[in-house]
């Protein structure tokens, strides 16, 4: 099979395709032939050596596909059967060996595409609305990198709560497809100071929560963004990662910050079950909108990397073998 392979950390020039042997099932263990690998900015993380991997690895944490195989112990699932996951590695090639308890089944009207594009996203704005912080009617959320793969998701689900929605994007472009997933008001970052934009929007009372992917270049502002005794979630840092800081500037409104991961927020079976499942059927239902951005074949990995890195894309990026 083709897979591609990271040797050293480093740019997007690492990601190489080779030719490996086809994988076996152990025990517990599904053989899935991939139709689609998401993209997402932990990759991104792994690859340069923020988050450290043994090397060599086969990159890519997401995907969905075709049952080629079980392996023992496994009696609840098909072969030819529709699967997806998050939060295995391996994606990034033809097939992967994926343990039975992190898959699940995806229904008939939602295709592999679709469920590779909304696992990780879909789940982590998921458990950001639902449970990091759950959103109530009237309440304000700033969602920075509204237009981003996570962010049109999260918008969606905190408009969907009756949440009033403030977005920040770099481009007009990008701050239509934010307000037509549902953003009150939009920010250009790029253009005008989103704190004291927040400020004015919000009569100077701020915000109840900032869910910031972006990290280094947001910190700060969006610690200055919240309201008394508000939460900063803070997901990402695809600006790179926050510098030390002195807890006791938490104490200005008597904040609250936390650094979630989708891996706490599916820790069992039946979590794992509920987040996924309501995403499939909002997606079934037309309640839920994907946006991919591109799906580009397997052996312009590198590419996909260097356009999820540049914020030239809007929504999701696939990989398809």
């Amino acid at each position: 099979m083709k897979a591609i392979r990271v040797h050293k950390t480093g740019g997007p020039e690492v990601l190489v395709q080779e030719t490996l042997a086809r994988p076996q099932p152990g025990p517990g263990e599904v053989l899935v032939r991939i139709a689609a690998a998401g993209v997402n900015y932990i990759d991104v993380y792994f690859r340069t050596g923020l988050y450290p991997m043994e090397v060599p690895y086969t990159p890519g944490v997401e995907g969905a596909g075709v049952i080629e195989a079980c392996g023992d112990g496994v009696s609840d699932l098909e072969v030819g059967q529709t699967v997806a996951w998050a939060g295995v590695p391996g994606a990034y090639a033809h097939y992967a060996v994926v343990p039975r308890e992190r898959l699940v089944a995806v229904p008939r009207g939602i295709s592999p595409e679709q469920a590779a594009a909304a696992m990780l996203q879909g789940m982590t704005a998921h458990y950001l609305t639902r449970s990091t912080f759950a959103l109530q009617q009237g309440q304000t959320a700033l969602v920075h990198a509204a237009a981003g793969g996570v962010g049109l998701l999260l918008v969606q689900m905190a408009h969907t709560l009756g949440a009033r929605v403030i977005g920040t994007t770099s481009t007009e472009e990008k701050a239509a497809l934010a307000r037509e997933a549902g953003c009150d008001e939009v920010i250009l970052y790029s253009r005008d100071d989103f704190v004291a934009e927040v400020e004015r929007i919000t009569g100077g009372e701020g915000a109840h929560v900032v869910y910031d992917s972006v990290g280094r270049s947001t910190f700060e502002g969006s610690l200055r963004c919240l309201r008394t005794r508000g939460v900063l979630a803070l997901f990402g840092q695809s600006s790179g990662p926050v510098p030390a800081f002195d807890p006791r500037e938490l104490a200005t409104g008597s904040l609250f910050l936390t650094r979630p991961s989708l891996a706490h927020y599916t820790v069992d079976r039946s979590e794992l079950e509920w987040r996924a499942g309501e995403l499939f059927q909002w997606i079934a239902a037309g309640d839920l909108s994907l946006r991919i951005d591109r799906m580009l074949p397997l052996e312009q990995a590198a590419e996909a990397h260097r356009l999820l890195e540049g914020r030239a894309t809007t929504g999701k990026v696939l990989l398809i073998p």
